[in-house]
């Protein structure tokens, strides 16, 4: 077992070189948030708009909050109720319309990933006008921007879960229930001006909020390696992703057996926060965009991760660095045996099984047969988003670049197995087919 206290280091020391926006993050940090938004602005604020529902579960905390930031800002205008999880379109919507009519200078949001998603797409409407739906997709918010001369005000998130790393990346998860469908907005446009985490925030999260947010991390360095071979920061994501993996298997356990461990909390709020920078140097592909259909029976981090194990296998031809890599890291924390030499597709399934086995060691599902509501129309729901434009960069994404129909042939394979929970039921791709 590594020393696990230079790991952490490890992990400060890429996320205290995060490129993409001002960064402070720790334990017991409250004080440098005067600090963080003293730092990033040319000008004082004066009127700050204030996203969150943190007063609503731990009042003393928010106390607190508000008190550092009426040092930054006279006026704040709030607490502004932050969307709900999964972010419906319909709150979104409503929040935008509030900071249209407030007009702030800038604006804090204190929440977990939806509502910091909510805030990213709430801010893009109240400035730019028009319809959620007409952001959604790679690019589309910059281009709007530059042909109205416009820029959105500040926004600075102040993350509470260990999880999604929305505050630190360029994407937005908007939900629209009434087709029971989840889109993106992925643009550099939206990334916080700041961002903000104290990991003792996280301890007293619900261990279902713990679990799902570690597996969605998970997932961000996963998706990103294995769709990486041919992205020029590969070296950079092997670096980034394998760590925030072996962290998350190291802590995980340790919360699920004591959820009060400040160690491993801080462990997973590094490991989470390295999926985001993950997904910012590459981009995730075939976990998440299954979760999209599955957004009305399944958490997010549930439902990519619960698929891809089943991915693996079905890509094993194209990721034959990854799988050794991620089988000597399973290896390491005993989830797999000593490996033999084995063909790629041997070797994916042994590194499937192994995270399955880590699945049920913290009590996470590994098949469709034990999510209730399942049916066969969330795979016909699937399969119409893979022909969707918005979503085409997910399949751009994967270790081999997909067409639609590709996507559909695969997605219909890998669902169908993952419904009867056998690995073995997959015909990984051929060779020929990279």
């Amino acid at each position: 077992m590594k020393d696990f206290d230079s790991l952490r280091q490890k992990a400060t020391d890429i996320l205290s070189a995060f490129p993409w926006t001002k960064y402070i993050f720790g334990w017991n940090i409250f004080g440098r948030i005067t600090e963080l938004l003293s730092n990033t602005l040319n000008e004082k604020i004066g009127h700050l708009a204030l996203i969150t529902n943190l007063h609503l579960r731990d009042k003393a905390t928010y106390d607190r909050l508000f008190h550092f930031l009426k040092k930054i800002a006279p006026t704040i205008s709030g607490p502004l109720t932050a969307p709900r999880p999964n972010t419906p379109v319909e709150d979104v919507i409503q929040l935008a319309a509030t900071l249209k009519s407030l007009n702030p200078e800038a604006v804090v949001v204190v929440s977990g990933g939806s509502g910091i998603d909510g805030a990213k797409a709430a801010v893009v409407l109240a400035t730019l006008g028009g319809e959620v739906e007409d952001y959604f997709g790679q690019g589309v918010v910059s281009q709007v921007l530059s042909h109205q001369e416009r820029s959105l005000p500040p926004l600075y998130a102040f993350q509470t879960a260990a999880g999604s790393a929305a505050h630190l990346t360029k994407y937005a998860n908007i939900t629209n229930w009434s087709i029971r469908q989840k889109k993106l907005i992925i643009d550099e446009a939206i990334i916080p001006r700041g961002a903000w985490f104290d990991y003792s925030l996280t301890m007293t999260a619900p261990l279902s909020l713990t679990l799902d947010g570690a597996i969605d991390g998970l997932s961000h360095c996963l998706e990103v390696y294995v769709g990486g071979s041919k992205n020029p920061y590969f070296s950079q994501i092997e670096e980034i992703s394998l760590l925030g993996i072996e962290l998350i298997l190291f802590a995980l356990p340790q919360v699920i057996k004591n959820p009060r461990d400040e160690k491993a909390r801080y462990l997973l709020g590094l490991a989470t926060d390295l999926g985001g920078y993950a997904i910012m140097l590459g981009g995730t592909n075939a976990g998440h965009l299954s979760s999209f259909a599955l957004v009305d029976i399944l958490s997010h981090g549930r439902a990519c991760g619960l698929l891809n194990p089943y991915f693996l296998v079905a890509f094993s031809a194209a990721i034959p660095r990854q799988l050794t890599k991620l089988a000597e890291l399973l290896r390491r924390h005993q989830l797999i045996a000593v490996l033999p030499r084995k063909s790629h597709s041997s070797l994916a399934y042994e590194v499937a099984q192994g995270l399955q086995n880590f699945y049920r060691q913290v009590g996470f599902p590994c098949n469709l047969k034990e999510i209730p509501g399942y049916s066969a129309s969330h795979l016909e729901r699937l399969l119409a988003m893979v022909t969707n434009p918005q979503l085409q960069s997910k399949l751009q994404n994967m270790p081999r670049p997909l067409t639609s129909e590709e996507a559909q042939n695969l997605f219909s394979e890998v669902l169908q197995a993952a419904e009867k929970g056998d690995l073995s039921a997959l015909r990984p791709l051929e060779p020929a087919e990279f």
